[in-house]
């Protein structure tokens, strides 16, 4: 089943999404979609880690028991498990009630630092997912995405990347703002925003503030 599983990911004879499904009918195949993210074929690891990606989104439950492979994958030499296990983990918190997520928060927030642009993106877009699972962690989760104006430009992260990254900042922060205490600070950060170089971002700040302020 296994071999037969993986090739036809490998031959295109069965979709992300079609496995996802069949996986979710018969969770006895987690486990081998699981091994196949190890694989050395990156065709298969990163086909099994999207569709475990689609499975989280869809039905976190399957996977909760497996929150620890998904927190090893933030550990993965290759970016992409990397960027994928920040995504995974985000679903999970919505059923995480062995607060696994509280254990690994510095860790997750410390890819704010990352030197790429998709990392610190992913987790600053999948922060308003956090923060409405668990309410109780905004203010944290707030004064770490707060930081997100001042983080370094590295070959891989603009000046620009930086300004999608503010604009993902704002969008996250509309989605739990009425559970955020520190409403001032969030209010001066997108206020200063007005005036960013970039329209999209101007205009995401606009939006919240007709609605928030």
């Amino acid at each position: 089943m296994r071999n037969d599983l993986f090739e036809k990911l490998l031959n295109k004879s069965i979709t992300k999404e079609e496995l996802a499904q069949i996986t979710v009918k018969n969770p006895k195949l987690i486990p081998t979609i699981l091994d196949g993210v190890h694989s050395s074929k990156a065709s298969i690891r990163y086909g099994c880690a999207s569709v475990l990606k689609l499975i989280s989104e869809e039905k976190p439950e399957k996977l909760y028991q497996y929150m620890d492979f998904f927190i090893q994958l933030l550990d993965s030499k290759y970016r992409i498990l990397t960027w994928i296990g920040i995504v995974i983990i985000a679903n999970l918190s919505v059923i995480d009630k062995e607060n696994k997520f509280e254990k690994i928060f510095t860790k997750y927030y410390s890819f704010l630092d990352n030197e790429y642009m998709v990392t610190v993106a992913n987790v600053v877009g999948n922060s308003g997912k956090i923060a409405i699972a668990k309410p109780y962690l905004s203010q944290k989760i707030s004064n770490e995405l707060l930081k997100v104006e001042n983080i370094s430009t590295t070959p891989h992260l603009s000046n620009e990347c930086k300004n999608v990254i503010i604009e993902k900042t704002i969008k996250s922060f509309d989605m739990y703002y009425n559970s955020i205490h520190n409403k001032e600070e969030i209010i001066s950060f997108v206020t200063r925003q007005l005036k960013n170089s970039r329209k999209s971002v101007r205009t995401e700040a606009e939006k919240f503030l007709k609605k928030w302020n």
